[in-house]
């Protein structure tokens, strides 16, 4: 007879048997373009030099077309990385060696080494401890003459409190750059987030929402750095002289241009984000409504005017309630079948690179040299709230994101925990 009382962790029987299916948004309609520009024969057409291939080829030209008409944008401009799209952004606001850009540390390190790429300073402010955002106030405290621009990320499907932080800017005659890269199809304040900002943009890799293996968009409603951002994707410092411009601030092009058959894919999966994005909140919806009420854990926080997309399922405990560690309440859940939990996220400012202050060659460079005016502050203790979570008490479902739940997954998960939480005593 099976015993299903007794945690799974301590000879139990597990809960969850089955294997879940994999979260997969490509269909017949991404095969098929694909196909059809496989069959053309052109699987780029950009070229690095001034004329009408600097802009690419057809599909590379519908599918901005058809993100700028979906995100309500002026620009959309398509790279083969979002890595690639936050360099480009940082290039393309002005940046000079030594300025400073203000970051979250709960975050994926592009959005840090970006800023170093041009030789500036990532300066690392704390989060809010309800949406992982960038907080406001904190932001304000690491404000210098230096500060030249904010970058704010949209962490695991929620938008950051632009309001107050453009705000800031605006006081401070700051520029924004808006990481949403996990958080395409999120509502703010009846916008999409990642269209606010100076710059903003949304990740194409195989994880996310959907994708085009890699990839990336960004999205301006400036001419002017649509113009910066094109031309730093395409080989800027050989295209400008035939272009006419006048302005080489940070005109070191690359080649992070994405090609047809990606293009002809991201085409079809723009289509279906906005049922992927409900379909996800639905989860999360009896996710929570399953949950809550659980001693100790805070289901998803959703500020008032946003919607949530639900790149993974963020969960708070209240450690010093439940007297039990968030590893042994992980490693509880995993052993009775739940898929993707995780317990640890970012605090990149505690990487080695940051600790030791070496990125550019052995010798400290850019900190260690005449660039950068003074002593940045990258000690454990900087950012107490990320540090904490981090620390102490974060989870997450990461599942969420990782495979096609039905209503009954959900309940089995749901059940899971409530198995988890009916033997809590026995974890301690």
């Amino acid at each position: 007879m099976k015993n299903i009382e007794k945690l799974a962790l301590f000879g139990g029987d597990k809960l969850i048997e089955k294997s879940f299916n994999s979260y997969n948004t490509i269909g017949k309609e991404e095969k098929n373009a694909a196909i059809e520009v496989i069959e053309s024969g052109v699987l780029s057409k950009f070229l690095g030099t001034w004329g009408p291939d600097f802009f690419g080829g057809s599909k590379v030209q519908e599918f901005e077309r058809q993100c700028e008409a979906f995100f309500d944008v002026k620009h959309a401009i398509v790279v083969n990385s979002w890595t690639s799209g936050l360099i480009m952004a940082v290039g393309a606001i002005g940046i000079e060696p030594g300025d400073e850009i203000i970051v979250t540390p709960w975050t994926m390190s592009a959005s840090a080494t970006a800023i170093l790429h041009w030789n500036a300073i990532p300066v690392f402010a704390d989060i809010e401890p309800h949406t992982f955002c960038l907080d406001p106030k904190s932001i304000e405290e690491q404000i210098t003459p230096q500060t030249k621009a904010i970058m704010v990320v949209d962490i695991f499907g929620h938008s950051a409190d632009m309001k107050s932080i453009l705000a800031i800017a605006k006081k401070n005659n700051l520029k924004v750059i808006s990481d949403t890269a996990q958080a395409p199809g999120a509502m703010y304040h009846g916008k999409y987030a990642g269209t606010l900002a100076d710059i903003g943009g949304y990740s194409l890799n195989y994880h996310k929402h959907i994708h085009t293996g890699e990839g990336g968009i960004l999205v301006t409603n400036s001419d002017l750095y649509a113009d910066k951002l094109r031309l730093i994707r395409n080989h800027a410092e050989v295209v400008v002289e035939s272009k006419g411009k006048k302005d080489l601030t940070n005109m070191i092009g690359f080649n992070f241009r994405l090609g047809e058959i990606e293009c002809a894919i991201g085409i079809e999966q723009i289509k279906k984000l906005p049922k992927l994005v409900k379909s996800r909140q639905k989860i999360a919806e009896r996710l929570s409504n399953g949950l809550s009420g659980l001693k100790g854990l805070k289901i998803p926080y959703v500020e008032n005017h946003c919607t949530h997309v639900y790149y993974v399922y963020p969960i708070v405990l209240d450690i010093k309630l439940l007297k039990i560690s968030k590893e042994s309440i992980a490693q509880a859940l995993t052993a009775e079948g739940v898929v993707g939990i995780t317990t640890k996220y970012q605090n990149i400012h505690l990487l080695p690179m940051y600790q030791e202050k070496i990125a550019y060659g052995s010798k400290g460079f850019p900190w260690n040299s005449e660039i950068c005016q003074r002593e940045v502050d990258y000690s454990k203790g900087i950012c107490p709230i990320a540090e904490t979570l981090q620390d102490v008490s974060f989870m997450a479902f990461a599942g969420i994101s990782q495979y096609d739940l039905s209503n009954s997954d959900v309940d089995l998960i749901i059940s899971a925990f409530k198995k988890v939480w009916s033997n809590l005593e026995s974890l301690s």
